[in-house]
């Protein structure tokens, strides 16, 4: 952050007084900036035997599978946010039947929860962010091509459970491998109506 978007002035990064960490402070008028985890909403829609995947159509992860999942909006419940998303990116319409999987993400400031559901009609088609919308078997699960870490630890959890035939909320910290303080490589930067990378 290099200016305070309350006056347009330049921002440091100090602790304030009472503080414990550091913020963006305007150097003028004093706002404190916080930096808080975002969070990110899905669902787990499920028919007979099968889940439901999106090949994805957007960086990152391009071309990859995943379960419909993607940023809360603001005024809205986390549940709502994963119904919203399996609208946008696989127009299927889910009856939910409670929280399923829940991941902090520390090094990377996320949050990550989904939701298991079944699919109340088989009429569902990719959502503009989605280049295909498929069921899947256990067996037919692309798990080389799954776009996201706890998108495969979800599907895991849930076929492991389907054979006992309960199914509990888990929670997971995912802590990096290199430590907590650990940061992924500067993302490259993408421009709408482009998919391709526009620096790295």
């Amino acid at each position: 952050m290099n200016y305070c978007s309350h006056c347009g002035e330049k921002v440091t990064l100090i602790v304030p007084p009472g503080d414990d960490r550091e913020r963006f402070v305007c150097n003028s008028c004093e706002t404190i900036h916080y930096s808080n985890p975002r969070i990110i909403a899905g669902c787990l829609p499920i028919h007979e035997d099968k889940v439901l995947l999106c090949r994805r159509a957007i960086e990152p992860r391009y071309d990859k599978w995943t379960l419909p999942a993607g940023f809360m909006e603001n005024g809205e419940t986390t549940e709502e946010g994963a119904l919203r998303e399996a609208w946008e990116e696989a127009r299927a319409n889910i009856a939910v039947d409670g929280l399923y999987t829940l991941f902090s993400l520390p090094q990377i400031n996320q949050v990550h929860l989904f939701y298991r559901g079944h699919l109340n009609s088989l009429d569902f088609e990719p959502g503009p962010e989605s280049l295909e919308v498929r069921l899947f078997r256990e067996d037919e699960i692309p798990w080389d091509d799954l776009a996201f870490m706890v998108v495969g630890k979800t599907l895991k959890h849930y076929f492991a459970d389907r054979q006992n035939g309960t199914f509990p909320m888990r929670s997971e910290d995912l802590v990096h491998p290199k430590g907590r303080d650990w940061k992924p490589p500067r993302p490259a930067r993408y421009t709408l109506g482009n998919t391709g990378p526009v620096d790295s």
